[in-house]
């Protein structure tokens, strides 16, 4: 049959194995240290992987192939000691406490209304004190950023996901305190541009450690990975952190 599918360059593969964590149903694995696909029938092709590749390798296709197979995605995910998804749990599986999403794009993009604690929010604002602001440089964004400018002269760097302000309520207390901040979304910015520049700030200055803050959401993998390559590429031995904030506010 002729449906959509996923198809990997293996030439723009940099083996990240963002597209192996993303993929909901294990068809995608590291062979040989490239990403590939490992059987038409494993793919779904909705393209969950599609936005977590820092490279631009992979793309949905049409073509000839074998259909999705519901079942032997669950013998090859149990084979692998991993968890069945909720969508593709039988009717007879308990799936109370999962419920089967209705999105099937990128978990990224899946709308969630976030409870917060509404007590805790007031005590915080109560004395009616204005948290004062811990950015130490302007401009923030990494793709303005001058890989010369002074503040980057033994600076301690925080490389942020764009979410990441917005969905962790201390961002700026916990995070920004004392540090040049550089920020960027891995979905929808150039990875690769990313990884040159940062590359490019590492090489040619003093930078003394790098803590990257990211979403929880696979497709926010890619501003780790830039991040790596750039060190790897500069030949610096740099102190590196990394820290996960779920789609709640939550360290993880």
């Amino acid at each position: 049959m002729k449906r959509k599918i996923v198809h990997i360059h293996e030439e723009l593969c940099n083996g990240c194995e963002l597209c192996v964590q993303a993929c909901h149903e294990a068809a995608i694995q590291m062979v040989d240290g490239k990403a590939k696909l490992l059987d038409d029938k494993y793919c779904d092709g909705l393209g969950d992987c599609l936005p977590a590749c820092p490279t631009g390798a992979i793309e949905i296709i049409e073509r000839e192939a074998a259909e999705f197979d519901e079942e032997a995605v669950k013998e090859l995910l149990t084979s692998l000691g991993r968890e069945i998804p909720a969508a593709l749990q039988t009717k007879e599986e308990p799936t109370a406490s999962k419920p089967a999403p209705s999105f099937g794009g990128c978990p990224g993009m899946q709308a969630k209304k976030l409870a917060q604690n509404s007590e805790q929010q007031a005590s915080s604002i109560d004395d009616g004190s204005i948290r004062p602001s811990q950015l130490r440089q302007w401009p923030v964004q990494l793709n303005l950023l001058n890989p010369a400018a002074d503040y980057l002269q033994d600076a301690d760097l925080l490389v942020a996901a764009d979410c990441v302000a917005y969905a962790y309520g201390d961002f700026h207390k916990d995070f920004m305190t004392g540090k040049v901040v550089a920020i960027g979304c891995p979905k929808l910015d150039d990875n690769q541009y990313y990884a040159e520049k940062l590359a490019h700030m590492f090489a040619n200055g003093s930078i003394k450690s790098v803590t990257v803050a990211r979403m929880e959401v696979p497709c926010c993998g890619g501003i780790v990975a830039a991040t790596k390559q750039a060190l790897s590429q500069s030949g610096k031995n740099i102190s590196y952190n990394e820290v996960v904030i779920s789609v709640d506010g939550q360290v993880r």
